[in-house]
């Protein structure tokens, strides 16, 4: 039985760089299921994740599978782990104050408990060491959240710092290794 990962993009430059995480947790053999927010399809549509996973997209808290049940309670349900990359200021203070108004964070909410949370965050870097973006990765690590990164280097936004989205292949190794 292989590992049911939901994958939850968010609106960040690095949006792009999922498809490529989509494409290597699949490759693992995982049943990877992508969620994308409405901001991060302004920077990649669902169609490479449909193609790469192999699953339907879910784009809005209102898609429909088939049956009774709502999917972001099916994918909370279901989810051996949430990997949430790039995780975006917004998306990770959210999570830590328990808003749940999209596909996203109502899947985080309802998330099943024993299912794990990987965030991997990219943002600019003065959002990032941000006092706000640093209480609120306090308290979802204290919640048992796993981090993986920002990394250092050139930033979109021209500045030179924190806030890189971690490598792909590591957040791909990371979020197997959580899941076996």
């Amino acid at each position: 039985m292989s590992a049911k990962i939901v994958l939850g993009v968010t609106g960040s430059i690095a949006a792009h760089k999922a498809a490529d995480l989509a494409s290597l947790l699949t490759k693992a053999k995982a049943d990877v299921r992508v969620v994308m927010t409405a901001d991060a399809q302004r920077f990649i549509t669902p169609l490479p994740f449909k193609t790469l996973t192999r699953n339907p997209v879910v784009t809005d808290l209102y898609d429909e599978d088939e049956g009774w049940k709502p999917t972001h309670i099916a994918f909370a349900d279901e989810a051996d782990l949430l990997v949430i990359a790039p995780a975006t200021a917004n998306v990770i203070a959210k999570l830590a104050h328990g808003l749940a108004d999209d596909a996203l964070s109502c899947i985080a909410l309802a998330l099943n408990p024993k299912a794990k949370l990987l965030i991997a965050p990219a943002m600019n870097g003065k959002m990032w060491l941000h006092a706000a973006t640093q209480a609120n990765v306090a308290i979802l690590k204290k919640r048992g959240a796993a981090f993986i990164g920002p990394d250092e280097g050139m930033l979109s936004c021209g500045y030179e710092g924190i806030g890189r989205l971690w490598p792909v292949d590591k957040i791909a190794e990371l979020a197997l290794k959580l899941v076996r």
